[in-house]
């Protein structure tokens, strides 16, 4: 077995590129499309969760600044990512572009680091969606069984996980398992669903975000960087850092474009160009909402569910139509995210049953729909239980742990395939030389180190069990190696 054992480029590309055959996944998506798919799964949990959550515990009304932080790391995994999609237009993202440069060992951990970037995202999502549309009822004079709304366990002081009196969180599972069916419908369908879904909530958070501008009182701003308490992530600068480490979750969206490569039209130019309009119109909103929600609540009082949803109620009945603007947004948009955030795991899982890392059957396509039908029922059966049983505190850090790793693993990609096979054709190429791909990579790294040590705990159980699937069955079924005889 030679983990370093690196798939061709060449190979890679001859494989997306088989047409006429039902296990081709069709070319069918265009730029505005892909935009949407980018920006789909990218404004959700973040913006509507994680900024009041950040505030609250960590970076205080400089919240802003670890969102603008988070993007600019964002910006730099975005370019490189952008050029290796250029060159490798194929399923699976980073796993794939890993395969290419780095070997098969490395590939891998990429791959699954991707099933718990997309996998328990989508099940924070879905958590997400519970929450406000709980408040949305609540609103109308509606309340649910408590015992069915939230999961049965819970973190308490980032360390201890503890029993709630709850049993299951049953309507994450319910809009996990109404996503799940729609995918199984086929691309174009998602991707109507989504560009409806998408343009109506990017309209609506503008119009909140005007709406709160409004009433913002500056004095909450201040102290705009809170003094640390004298524990490390617990305001101050090392508050603000790993604000952005837990933020950078929020971005992670706009990795699901690359993940669509295969079913994209012209990917060498419409794959990099939805990547990058996907993060800039993410960022502006982020930014935007960032400056009204903490502008609006003492950053004090935002670690709730729904911190947007609060900021409104904070300004009075006088905007009663906007709070339920936003539980419009929260509750249509966030099905967007999920939607996305699934069929970008379901990619993952059809690259890496197609190169033999998993079962064969997870690349199988359906005849009528065209899309991998196996891995799109074993996706959403995965997120229902994450979502009905696991924790939000639990999800977001792991999550952020993950997705750094495989972002820097795709910025050294770039470093390793320029030096490796400086022959190849480069649709489009990051700027700055060496200088853009290595900020990347040690942006990622910095990052990953602010992290709470739960979130360090939960990553290396991760990877323990995956090189355990890895050695006892990917690498005695990689087509990879029994070509090469090792």
């Amino acid at each position: 077995m030679n983990i370093w054992a690196r798939k061709p480029v060449e190979e890679l590309c001859s494989e997306a590129g088989v047409a006429g055959e039902v296990t081709a996944l069709p070319r069918s998506i265009g730029v505005f499309a892909l935009t949407c798919i980018g920006i789909g799964s990218t404004v959700g949990a973040g913006i509507f969760v994680l900024t009041g959550n950040v505030a609250a515990e960590h970076s205080g009304p400089a919240v802003g600044l670890s969102l603008l932080l988070a993007s600019i790391v964002c910006l730099l995994a975005g370019l490189c990512y952008s050029e290796l999609a250029a060159m490798i237009p194929v399923a699976g993202s980073a796993y794939s572009y890993t395969y290419a440069t780095m070997g098969e060992g490395i590939a891998w951990t990429v791959g699954w680091c991707l099933m718990l970037e997309y996998l328990f995202s989508a099940s924070l999502v879905a958590i997400s969606w519970a929450g406000y549309t709980q408040s949305t009822l609540h609103q109308l004079g509606i309340d649910l069984p408590a015992a069915w709304m939230s999961a049965p366990f819970d973190v308490k002081d980032a360390w201890h996980i503890y029993r709630t009196t709850t049993w299951v969180n049953l309507p994450a599972m319910l809009v996990t398992a109404a996503c799940t069916l729609v995918l199984l419908g086929g691309l174009k369908t998602s991707a109507r669903v989504n560009n409806v879904i998408v343009v109506a909530k990017v309209s609506a958070i503008l119009v909140v975000v005007l709406v709160g501008a409004g009433h913002v009182h500056t004095a909450l701003w201040h102290p705009y960087i809170p003094p640390n308490t004298g524990t490390f992530g617990a305001y101050g600068w090392s508050g603000v850092f790993q604000g952005t480490a837990i933020l950078f979750f929020a971005y992670i969206g706009f990795d699901t474009v690359s993940t669509m490569g295969q079913e994209a039209r012209n990917p060498q130019r419409t794959v990099p160009l939805s990547l990058l309009l996907g993060l800039g119109i993410c960022a502006v909103l982020y930014l935007a909402v960032s400056f009204v929600v903490t502008g609006l609540v003492g950053y004090h009082d935002l670690d709730v569910p729904d911190p947007m949803y609060l900021a409104l109620d904070r300004v009075g009945p006088t905007v009663l139509w906007a709070k339920s603007l936003v539980g419009f947004v929260a509750v249509v948009g966030l099905v967007s995210v999920l939607l996305v955030t699934l069929m970008g795991q379901i990619r993952i899982f059809y690259a890496m049953g197609r190169d033999g890392l998993l079962p064969a059957a997870f690349a199988r396509v359906h005849p009528r729909t065209r899309t991998p039908h196996i891995g799109t029922i074993v996706t959403g059966v995965v997120s229902c239980i994450a979502a009905g049983v696991l924790p939000l505190g639990l999800l977001g850090d792991i999550i952020s742990m993950g997705t750094l790793l495989a972002f820097g693993i795709v910025c050294g990609g770039v470093l390793v395939l320029r030096r490796t096979r400086p022959d190849l054709r480069r649709p489009f190429k990051a700027p700055g030389g060496i200088w853009v791909p290595l900020a990347g990579a040690l942006c990622c790294a910095g990052l990953m180190a602010t992290l709470p040590k739960l979130a360090w705990v939960g990553f290396v159980v991760w990877l323990v069990i995956g090189l355990t699937v890895y050695g006892l069955y990917g690498a005695t079924r990689s087509k990879l190696q029994r070509v090469a005889g090792l």
